[in-house]
């Protein structure tokens, strides 16, 4: 009886060949690839949560501390000695209803853009979409927020302010203030990779920035001339907004802030897709300069 004979598989034809080739063009942002990569997005939201409270004495109870505290300096300085107009509004919770976007912005934007650098070790070692990173310093910051939030709705029982319909939009305000944070968080974590200056002029020009939004003053105060400057700053219309949803018609300005709204997701558009793309045509260098 013959044997039967059996084909020898060729190996170079059993085993599948995979190229792997970087991403071709400008407008490869690879949101695919984020979306799969989710799970890794997740364990970095929280380990940044857990790393910026940890070993400390009063753990979460800074997220609260350092709004107020800044909310009864600016009571004092603002509404009490400079006397800033408020409208019917007393000026803490004027000042406040500010703060809790604008911190929730600028931690944002802190860590974002110094992310990259930081997550040195993670970078040098695994693939991953690179867009994670700032990613997940913008999202980490959302749980500040909702604890701050907390105090602000004490705020307004306190002070017999009733929320409004109005309050329905303060989700897609906080949806532009973290747009404009990774917008502006990309173009500056991917400039930090190659100029670590980019570090040290990051606190200054949050603190620049802040006075230059109507935080701890109203809109009104600025000239009628000089208003079209404002609506360049994309967090006029999310500060301005936070203000007349939640407070509405006891503002000086009861005006929602329609014109300010619409340039301000503008800018914030522009700035945030002109970052991803910079920052995916930069980030196959990251590895070798980080």
């Amino acid at each position: 009886m013959r044997n039967p004979e059996f084909a020898i598989p060729n190996p170079q034809s059993a085993i599948p060949t995979v190229v792997i080739e970087p991403s071709r063009g400008w407008l490869s942002l690879q949101l695919r690839a984020v979306w799969e990569y989710r799970e890794l997005l997740g364990f970095l939201v929280w380990r940044d949560v857990k790393v910026r409270y940890k070993q400390t004495a009063l753990g979460v109870l800074w997220v609260v501390l350092q709004p107020v505290v800044s909310m009864v300096v600016f009571s004092f300085l603002f509404g009490t000695l400079l006397q800033v107009p408020s409208g019917e509004v007393p000026y803490p919770i004027f000042a406040y209803a500010a703060l809790l976007p604008w911190n929730y912005f600028a931690s944002s934007l802190s860590r974002s853009s110094t992310s990259v650098v930081n997550s040195a070790h993670l970078i040098t070692k695994i693939y991953f979409p690179r867009l994670i990173i700032p990613i997940s310093g913008v999202l980490s910051g959302l749980l500040d927020f909702a604890i701050a939030f907390l105090v602000l709705i004490v705020m307004m029982a306190y002070f017999g302010i009733a929320p409004t319909w109005a309050t329905l939009l303060l989700p897609a305000l906080l949806l532009l203030a973290m747009a404009t944070a990774l917008g502006f968080g990309l173009w500056l974590a991917a400039l930090n990779v190659r100029f670590r200056d980019i570090n040290y002029l990051i606190p200054y020009l949050i603190q620049i920035w802040m006075y230059v939004t109507p935080v701890i003053y109203g809109s009104t105060l600025i000239p009628e001339r000089f208003r079209w400057l404002m609506a360049l700053n994309p967090m006029t219309g999310v500060v301005e907004g936070f203000r007349w949803a939640l407070l509405g018609q006891r503002l000086a300005d009861a005006q929602p802030p329609g014109p300010l709204f619409v340039a301000s997701i503008g800018i914030a558009l522009v700035v945030l897709v002109s970052g991803a793309i910079f920052f995916r045509h930069t980030e196959r260098t990251f590895a070798d300069i980080v």
